[in-house]
């Protein structure tokens, strides 16, 4: 087993595979961060706190795509809450490609609130791409729904990705190619 990659390989899966419901639960570590964040930002107008938090979930997104998501820390944290739940394998292919989103949009966040910080016509774009954040990671948290993982599928389809080497799995079949 390798420190460094997204997903393992597991008996009787020819290809990687998470935890889905570790996942889900970082998702949800994920959304109570970032409302957190939104909460103080835009109702309560306190602006300083975005960049950091956008700056943690970009480092946990880090972590995850490029080491491995065992040690990104709301995964981690995810796992004390489930670890004595069964897994339920998933590709790892097609959330390799949601947390690159993910990660593109903390990103996004972070360099536009440092400018929010002096100057409020940047309230609107960072608002609006902090709400965006917040109602992806809800419905992966509350539903179970990938819209990265949706959105990997659709590009596969249209033939704006190659056709990965191992087989996308999502939860209950969800997203056959």
């Amino acid at each position: 087993m390798s420190v460094i990659s997204f997903g393992e390989y597991i008996e009787g899966k020819s290809f990687k595979v998470l935890d889905e419901r570790r996942m889900r639960a970082s998702a949800g570590i994920m959304f109570l961060v970032g409302l957190i964040a939104f909460i103080n930002g835009f109702v309560l107008q306190k602006y300083i706190v975005i960049p950091y938090i956008s700056a943690f979930l970009m480092l946990n997104f880090i972590i995850g795509i490029f080491i491995n998501p065992k040690f990104a820390p709301t995964v981690f944290i995810a796992w004390l809450f489930v670890r004595k739940q069964s897994p339920l394998p998933i590709g790892a292919v097609q959330k390799k490609f949601a947390w690159s989103l993910g990660l593109l949009l903390s990103v996004a966040i972070f360099v536009v609130s440092l400018f929010l910080q002096t100057d409020v016509k940047f309230f609107e774009p960072v608002c609006m791409m902090c709400v965006i954040c917040l109602i992806l990671l809800y419905l992966e948290t509350a539903f179970g729904i990938c819209t990265g993982c949706k959105l990997y599928h659709l590009f596969l389809k249209l033939k704006l990705l190659p056709h990965p080497k191992e087989k996308p799995n999502c939860m209950g079949d969800s997203c056959e190619v």
